[in-house]
């Protein structure tokens, strides 16, 4: 393997976006996957990591995000059209394992307000961490729209030990 050149990546990525844009037109969501090779990490021997990179642009138009909140929240989220329930919805699931699994696969995130989070284990169980869904925290002084841009617009990355 070696070194790409910043200008070189640019001008391919570009050249591939003109082909899929122009002459080569589909009629479904194309996506690239990029993969990274490290050099001087052993895998065997060092840390594995993960984390997550806010990025400029908004990568998936179609991901559902759903508030968990008290009543505040919810008529907030009401009144700007995002998906929501309130702390009475969520105790009708009754720690039911395929109802908790069943909202978790509905929704991509979870916004959750902060007497709401703590909560959560009681009222839900271990689902939504089992989905790796667990929400992030809404203060009441956040701006509800800007929070679940900035959901959309993070995304994850995780280092995955590969077999040669």
């Amino acid at each position: 393997m070696s070194k790409i050149s910043r200008e070189a990546l640019t001008e391919s990525v570009a050249s591939l976006l003109k082909h899929s844009h122009e002459v080569k037109k589909r009629n479904f969501l194309e996506t690239v996957e990029l993969q990274i090779a490290l050099k001087n990490y052993d895998p065997s021997r060092d840390k594995r990591f993960a984390g997550t990179v806010r990025l400029k642009y908004v990568p998936r138009p179609k991901f559902k995000v759903c508030v968990l909140g008290d009543e505040k929240h919810c008529d907030e989220a009401r009144a700007q059209g995002i998906p929501c329930m309130t702390l009475d919805d969520l105790k009708k699931l009754n720690k039911e394992k395929k109802k908790v699994a069943k909202l978790a696969n509905s929704y991509d995130a979870f916004l959750a307000s902060d007497s709401v989070i703590k909560q959560l284990q009681k009222v839900l169980g271990r689902g939504l961490n089992k989905a790796g869904k667990f929400p992030s925290p809404l203060n009441h002084g956040d701006n509800l729209q800007a929070k679940v841009e900035e959901l959309k617009a993070t995304i994850k990355f995780q280092m995955k030990k590969v077999c040669f």
